[in-house]
């Protein structure tokens, strides 16, 4: 398209790149597209594409002053050495994706992506330049080409360039496509002997995946890269769409987040009555390890719930867990001896405290030791009342009832 010189602006005193487009005819309706398409081109402004800072003619011939960078073209990274690192040209077509989403937004296509318009300054940015001026030499009322020729480089023309269709933003991502495709292998995805061979390619011939080629690359990359690299302008994916998938890090086919792990669900269990709404105190309540355990009710009186039907409980229900078996059992031989020991004291209390009755309901226990105390004297009794025998040993053995 040009000649492209290092300069210096004299006004501002700043080194410029000063790009002396092909042709010898600026006439005034050249000139007048020209500042139309260097005025769109000067709009962009994004860290990804070269800035357009003044334009012209000079000598018959159409100037652009652009930004210069010092770097290098991928170009001549490509001649430098046969291929990239996948880890690289991600980080190239993140970048060079954003730029081109910044021009599309704005209505502009570039129509000539190929590695020598991407260039790489001194800390790896990526800029893309000539924007705007692939449309505008174009155009056959510039004069600077003649008909039916089609502006851009074969090796990365999209199909319906190919065909003589109007140049879009889904053209633009199909030559970023073949860019990609020729960082990673080292050689477009289509070549051949002839330009019009090589056309014929873009619009029929699908391309090789690059992992067939023999590129350590992620299935991810390669689906990706063949989507860029579409037939139809509508199955690829826009600047937007590409930028963001390159810098989120999706090319190294990284597996999706598993669904959030739920616990595990208890056992079935056989269907049960209808119950309210809000349980009791002795509802069941599930355990974490899948198994369903249950907590015995509390008493809060002596009143107790009337029991439910035998064929209303379900097989759940009755099934308690060895520790609360083993944890019951000492309750209730606590319980049985408590009550064998209350009833035994009753008894013995009654037999012991009870008063004598007479000497033949009770039978007669044996001698037993007791304590010996002065018997008291007897009072004299009235006329005809003799001391009794059995009164003497009744009042011995009731010594105790006495007390």
């Amino acid at each position: 398209m040009g000649e492209v010189w290092r300069a210096t602006d004299e006004v501002l005193g700043r080194a410029v790149a000063v790009k002396l487009l092909l042709g010898d005819h600026a006439d005034a309706s050249s000139t007048a597209r020209f500042r139309l398409e260097a005025q769109t081109a000067a709009r962009l402004s994004h860290p990804h594409l070269v800035a357009v800072f003044d334009f012209g003619s000079w000598e018959d011939r159409f100037y652009l002053v652009m930004e210069l960078v010092e770097g290098r073209s991928l170009g001549d990274l490509l001649e430098a050495q046969e291929s990239v690192h996948p880890e690289q040209v991600a980080d190239i077509a993140g970048q060079a994706a954003a730029g081109l989403a910044a021009a599309h937004r704005q209505g502009i296509v570039h129509r000539d992506i190929k590695p020598g318009n991407l260039m790489l300054d001194a800390d790896g940015t990526v800029k893309i330049g000539d924007f705007g001026i692939a449309q505008f030499v174009d155009d056959p009322s510039t004069a600077l080409t003649t008909a039916g020729h089609i502006v851009g480089t074969s090796l990365y023309l999209a199909p319906e360039r190919a065909l003589g269709r109007t140049a879009d933003s889904a053209s633009d991502m199909y030559s970023l496509g073949c860019v990609i495709y020729q960082l990673l292998v080292g050689q477009p995805p289509f070549r051949s002997d002839t330009a019009t061979a090589t056309l014929y390619q873009h619009v029929d011939t699908p391309p090789v995946p690059v992992r067939q080629r023999g590129v350590g690359v992620s299935p991810a990359f390669d689906s990706y890269l063949l989507g860029l690299l579409a037939k139809k302008p509508e199955d690829r994916p826009s600047a937007q769409q590409a930028s963001e998938w390159f810098r989120s890090g999706a090319w190294r086919g990284r597996p999706e987040p598993l669904p959030q792990q739920h616990a595990a669900a208890p056992r079935p269990v056989a269907p049960r009555p209808a119950t309210p709404a809000a349980p009791g105190p002795g509802a069941a309540t599930p355990d974490t390890g899948g198994m369903s355990t249950y907590r015995l009710p509390q008493p809060t009186g002596r009143r107790r719930a009337t029991p439910a039907p035998r064929a209303a409980r379900s097989a759940a229900t009755r099934r308690l867990s060895a520790g609360e078996a083993i944890r019951r059992r000492p309750r209730v031989a606590s319980a049985v001896a408590g009550a064998v020991a209350f009833v035994a004291a009753v008894y013995l209390g009654t037999v012991l405290f009870s008063p004598d009755s007479g000497a033949a309901d009770v039978p007669d226990p044996g001698p037993t030791p007791t304590l010996q105390s002065p018997a008291p004297v007897e009072p004299a009794g009235p006329a005809g009342d003799g001391p009794r025998q059995d009164g003497q040993q009744g009042g011995e053995d009731g010594e105790d009832s006495d007390d």
